[in-house]
């Protein structure tokens, strides 16, 4: 089978097409036919070599994944062949979603929504999975709850502002001003233009000096040190960003606050409650651009340097093998 295989870390050239042996499901495991993939900031984390001691090269990254089961391999009792499913790989253990077939454990996936493409299917499974484990699992948000949400027009933002607007939240989000109206359309109560606008001042402004129950962080630098300028009593920040830099919390302690680090967990209970909400159209994929499986470090550029678009918003596909 076709593969884009890493060879070593750094640029989008260090990406090869090669052949390489199709894999057998083992206990519990089925092999699906890859349809589509996309790319996450994930992606080219991996391929820069961030997480480097994390892995062994060469590397198979990607992180999501629609297609059909082909295999199964014994003990399997939830799928047959012919299903349609999407999911994440399993992080850092095994091959990614660069390929043409793949091998997981039946407890990681979930039936594609029946309304979507394989490849809009693709654009959710890290990225919603993300967010569904962000406001559910974490914060646990509730109806008439406020959450500011930075970076709304992002991969992980998006389905964000949805989801929370699905649960009942009042949605304040930050984005440059060319995405306000998409944004709006979406969903978000208000959008703070970040570039021209301090949103500490919009949204104490906003809340009436009350401050927003949650804060989701997507953009790391001072976020988590800002965040508790603009929280509630018992206020929550849940924040996706590996963070480096040390923050001073002090604004935070005087509210109660909690934090909560996510690296999102792969769970079919997650799917299927994500597939719910897309087959009663209340999260919708936003796909924008899709490139072929031979061109992955044009998305990769696309993604990370917004090379040709500093405008871009929403996911890229990466289209694996053409739907009939």
């Amino acid at each position: 089978m076709k593969a884009a295989v890493l060879k070593e870390f750094g640029s989008i050239e260090n990406f090869e097409i090669a052949d390489i042996p199709t894999p057998k499901p083992g206990f519990q495991e089925v092999l699906v036919k890859v349809y589509a993939t996309s790319v996450n900031p994930l992606d080219y984390q991996v391929r820069r070599g961030d997480y480097k001691n994390e892995l062994e090269l060469p590397v198979i990254t990607g992180h999501d994944i629609s297609g059909e089961i082909v295999a199964l391999g014994p003990g399997v009792k939830n799928f047959k062949v012919g299903d349609e499913v999407y999911y994440t790989p399993e992080i850092f253990n095994g091959p990614g979603s660069y390929v043409q077939y793949h091998v997981a454990h039946e407890s990681i996936m979930g039936l594609k929504p029946k309304n979507l493409s394989h490849l809009e299917a693709a654009t959710l499974p890290l990225a919603a999975g993300t967010a569904w484990e962000m406001l559910v699992s974490r914060a646990q948000l509730k109806i008439n709850q406020s959450i500011l949400v930075h970076g709304g027009a992002g991969g992980v933002g998006i389905p964000t502002i949805q989801i929370a607007k699905a649960m009942g939240a009042i949605v304040y989000t930050t984005a440059r001003k060319a995405h306000h109206e998409f944004l709006l359309e979406l969903g978000a109560d208000h959008v703070i233009d970040y570039e021209n606008e301090d949103y500490l001042q919009v949204i104490d402004q906003l809340t009436n000096h009350k401050g927003v129950d949650v804060i989701i962080d997507t953009i790391g630098g001072n976020t988590l040190s800002d965040s508790g300028k603009i929280l509630s009593q018992l206020g929550q920040v849940v924040t996706l960003v590996d963070i480096e830099k040390p923050q001073n919390l002090i604004e935070a302690w005087g509210k109660n606050a909690t934090y909560h680090f996510v690296f999102t967990r792969q769970n079919r209970n997650k799917l299927d409650e994500l597939t719910k909400l897309v087959e009663s159209n209340k999260l919708k994929p936003v796909l924008n651009k899709v490139f072929p499986l031979s061109e992955i470090g044009k998305a990769h550029s696309l993604l990370e340097y917004r090379t040709g678009d500093k405008n871009f918003y929403g996911k890229i596909g990466i289209e694996v093998e053409k739907e009939a």
